[in-house]
């Protein structure tokens, strides 16, 4: 069942619950279970009683929880089976470094979830036009997290109403093409960065316009949680309404970090056990991948392109600890393009993005994203083999 609200899929075990004319209703957030109430006129004496009471769902159900667990045993473990002792070493390193990240992914995404009407992302995101997708790659530069961290607002995006082209479009452009890891790739790379982060702009936007025409013949899902605007509707004017109606107090802000916290929750049920499973198996690739076999294989021919794009779909683990690696590799080989594949193809064939692209936004979407980048992604990388 879906959230009458937003539109995101959830069950009676993980919803809150509210019951309207002997029907119930199931909610992802508080949230949303206040925006139904408000528009249907129930008490709120009713919405408070179901606010309390919250999902039922006992927390070892929690897929979350369920493979923290698993990773938490194989370390455990480790210290008893020493094969076992580089996963765990690689582990704790990728945790030292994204962990910043996600947290910061997820409470961004809170903040939106709770304070970002659905009408002011759909009617900037939302519209069948050319536009919107150059709007969602510019959000994505101002957007300092890495892939990781970036999942987690791209699928609040999706659930605020951003069509399906603008949420792939946005989750392509901000890990490359973001401010923070524009002076970070120019640190490792000097002026050669440049072509590292305007390729990523120009797959972003080549990509969303394409979803565009996929979506138009009906070839990939259209988001289900997109508000219809009027055309002279303002944002600014509807923000300035807003806060003169907002009335501070102590109680006032105790329900807004109850809120902001409602949706973090929600959001990292949705998201982080995807994360998790991907850094568990790129702690494996990493472990016991010996690293002899990246600079024998990964030089500047068709084939090191390849290998590149096949190791990078298993190792990639986030924009920040990937780019010193591209650099490493660039440094061993010389070829730009094929430290370009690793960077990319990290995003556009990794199985925590397409994953979770497949569990949130649609399985056809999910599908189509390699179909349609990596083709780019080589290409760009063959030219920068060339030029460099």
């Amino acid at each position: 069942m879906r959230d009458p609200i937003c539109g995101m899929p959830v069950n009676e075990s993980s919803g809150f619950k509210l019951t309207k004319d002997g029907k119930d209703y199931f909610f992802c957030s508080e949230h949303c279970l206040k925006k139904f109430a408000e528009n249907s006129n129930i008490s709120k004496k009713k919405v408070e009683a179901a606010c309390l009471v919250g999902p039922k769902a006992p927390f070892y159900k929690n897929k979350t929880f369920i493979v923290s667990a698993v990773l938490a045993l194989l370390v455990l473990l480790s210290y008893a089976l020493p094969a076992l002792q580089p996963f765990r070493k690689a582990l704790l390193l990728y945790l030292k470094t994204i962990w910043w990240a996600i947290l910061l992914g997820l409470f961004l995404g809170g903040l939106m979830d709770y304070y970002v009407p659905r009408e002011y992302i759909s009617h900037i995101l939302a519209k069948p036009k050319k536009s919107t997708i150059f709007y969602s790659v510019i959000l994505g530069f101002f957007m300092s997290a890495c892939s990781h961290g970036i999942l987690a607002l791209s699928i609040e995006l999706h659930k605020k109403g951003a069509s399906n082209p603008a949420v792939v479009s946005f989750l392509l452009a901000s890990p490359w093409s973001n401010l923070t890891l524009t002076i970070m790739l120019i640190g490792f790379f000097g002026l050669k960065a440049f072509y590292i982060i305007i390729s990523a702009f120009v797959i972003a936007v080549i990509t969303g316009l394409i979803f565009q025409v996929l979506e138009r013949n009906g070839l990939i899902e259209k988001n289900q949680n997109i508000v219809i605007t009027k055309d002279n509707f303002s944002i600014t004017a509807d923000i300035r309404k807003r806060f003169k109606e907002y009335k501070f107090s102590v109680s006032i802000l105790k329900t807004d970090l109850r809120g902001i916290y409602r949706g973090t929750i929600v959001l990292s049920n949705m998201v982080l056990w995807w994360v998790l499973i991907g850094m568990g198996l790129a702690s494996l690739a990493g472990a016991y991948v010996p690293s002899a076999f990246f600079h024998n294989y990964m030089g500047p021919t068709v084939l090191g392109l390849f290998v590149t794009l096949a190791l990078a779909t298993v190792i990639e683990v986030c924009s920040e600890g990937s780019a010193p690696m591209a650099f490493e590799i660039f440094r061993q080989t010389s070829a730009l393009g094929n430290s370009f594949v690793f960077l990319m193809a990290g995003v556009v064939t990794d199985y925590t993005e397409i994953g979770l692209l497949w569990h949130n936004v649609g399985r056809r979407v999910a599908i189509w994203l390699p179909i349609v980048t990596v083709p780019q992604v080589m290409v760009l990388g063959f030219i920068a083999n060339l030029i460099f």
